[in-house]
């Protein structure tokens, strides 16, 4: 027990903030656990076991497991109706485009499992107009949402991607098919029998139960209040205390020990369409650490970090909250490596070639691979969906946590394991004649979407501005990376964390080479998205 008490010491000691906690669950039971630092540092609040966080996106296995005990357990009026699957499938289609539908094959599965193949509109939110700071409502700023979401960036059950429409619009059918709120439904089906007597849905960020505030910042720059003003209901929007989520791991332990139950059923092994092993299931992931496999799920919200974990073999689950941003995954990483007496592995000391080191752009999703020597001998960074490790087994060659990468000239190798996607990116060169082109300054549009971007500035400063039904967006800049590619950068957005950095390809015309008519823009979550100039 004090060997245990001295790891659970050592995590803010690591990741320095205002205040947080973290649990350690063996076999159903609380054998060790910390709370440190401040709730509220402005009125001294300490922060305790029963103090109330939103777990952010942990939200979305609740919701998952309530979908689950309706089909197991439908309402009396479902019952009636009769085809359980059907009423799913109806609700489904009402709520979508008829265009997203049309032969795609969409299914609820696909929206659980993050295979659905839609664009993040957290992501898609920048495109449409909004700042950091503004109020996004449920109610009245989603069905618009659903309405520009028309077409996907890749065929569902294909690919990974992480989506929080696909939770969103789990939450609306739910509450279709059963005729309740999904706060009602939440309450009585999945809190209450697991035991989490304070957890609750709060959808508004604006009025999060007190004392609790989230905090931005470093120790370095100073934490300030977080403010956000997003509603999340589904793909977010539950609150719960260290008290709560200690009893959602021994609810979770309990059932897997059970084969006929749903989570027991969730934590086997998932396929995407092509048979290849795929680790999103149902609201959570696999997650290897030195060869332990963990199930759970992170969350991120302006001012939180929060994580769960369960080693399914072990029978040994780690929860960690925070009311500020450090890197969660890491810490709970670190706090299974120390339980489990697993150090980190050793990697052979490669001095990678200097091919490595640039932009690429990846052929088919058309974004921007930035590639960079790590901190360490036999490192190299290659940020594509988040930043990726690769420790070098030869000068060329290299492998990271659930991908591979080569180089070859000016030709970068990538497969994502876990994705189930392969890369093919070409390195960018900067050409002085694209960087200071007036051409590239003006007014664009996409139909599809609703959404326009107005691009103007000189001798290679330029800004963008994006209108949408949301409002007007913060004006950014852009940087030019080579050939005809640009960013435009996104350090913040409506959701944290925020879209990150927008590839712009643009496009000239094929009889006047002088011209641009117009561009293709992706981030990581929301892709291969056409604007004309108009």
């Amino acid at each position: 027990m004090a060997e245990i008490q001295k790891i659970l010491d050592n995590v803010p000691l690591r990741h320095r903030g205002p205040g947080g906690a973290i649990a350690v669950v063996k076999d159903g039971e609380l054998v060790a656990q910390r709370i440190w630092g401040y709730a509220d540092v402005d009125k001294r609040v300490h922060m305790t076991p029963d103090t109330l966080m939103p777990i952010c996106s942990i939200t979305k296995q609740f919701v998952c497991a309530l979908l689950l005990d309706l089909k197991r357990n439908p309402t009396p009026e479902m019952a009636a109706k009769g085809d359980i699957e059907g009423q799913f499938d109806e609700k489904l289609r009402e709520l979508l485009h008829p265009d997203l539908l049309k032969d795609s094959g969409l299914t609820l599965d696909h929206l659980c499992d993050m295979q659905s193949g839609m664009r993040d509109y957290w992501t898609m939110t920048a495109l449409w107009g909004t700042k950091p700071e503004d109020e996004f409502l449920v109610a009245r700023d989603c069905p618009p949402m659903l309405e520009r979401t028309k077409s996907f960036h890749f065929a569902p059950g294909t690919e990974y991607s992480y989506c929080n429409v696909n939770f969103h619009v789990l939450a609306r059918v739910i509450e279709r098919v059963a005729g309740d709120s999904i706060e009602n439904l939440l309450a009585k089906r999945i809190l209450a029998p697991a035991g989490m007597h304070t957890a609750f849905l709060t959808p508004d960020n604006a009025k999060l139960p007190p004392p609790c505030l989230g905090y931005e910042g470093t120790e370095q720059t100073g934490f300030v209040p977080a403010l956000n003003r997003m509603e999340w209901s589904g793909d977010a929007g539950l609150s719960a205390s260290l008290v709560d989520m200690v009893a959602w791991e021994k609810h979770l332990q309990r059932l897997y020990s059970d084969k006929d139950t749903w989570y027991y059923k969730i934590a086997q092994p998932n396929t995407y369409s092509d048979g290849k092993y795929a680790p999103y299931r149902y609201g959570m992931a696999h997650s290897d650490v030195n060869g332990v496999d963990t199930f759970g799920h992170a969350g991120a919200l302006r001012g939180y970090r929060s994580q769960r974990r369960h080693a399914l073999n072990e029978g040994l689950s780690v929860v960690v909250l925070f009311n500020y941003e450090p890197d969660v995954i890491g810490a709970v990483d670190d706090v299974f490596r120390d339980l489990l007496n697993k150090p980190n592995p050793e990697y052979p000391s490669v001095e990678p070639s200097e091919a490595w080191v640039g932009s690429f752009l990846d052929r088919d999703t058309q974004l921007v691979i930035p590639v960079a020597k790590g901190p360490k001998t036999g490192e190299v960074f290659i940020t594509f969906g988040g930043k990726t490790i690769v420790h070098l087994t030869d000068p060329t060659h290299g492998e990271a946590l659930n991908a591979t990468a080569s180089i070859e000239g000016d030709i970068l190798h990538m497969h994502k394991v876990t994705d189930n996607r392969k890369l093919e990116a070409q390195r960018l060169v900067p050409r002085d004649e694209s960087f200071k082109d007036p051409a590239v300054c003006g007014d664009y549009k996409c139909d599809e979407i609703e959404s326009s971007l107005h691009i103007w500035g000189d001798a290679g400063m330029l800004y963008g501005e994006f209108d949408g039904y949301l409002g007007q967006g913060t004006a950014t800049t852009m940087k030019y990376v080579g050939d005809d590619v640009w960013i435009l950068t996104c350090p913040r957005g409506l959701d944290s964390p925020a879209p990150g950095d927008w590839t712009v390809v643009f496009h000239r015309d094929e009889h006047d080479s002088s011209k641009i008519v117009g561009f293709k823009i992706g981030a990581w979550g929301a892709r291969g998205i056409d604007f004309v100039k108009v």
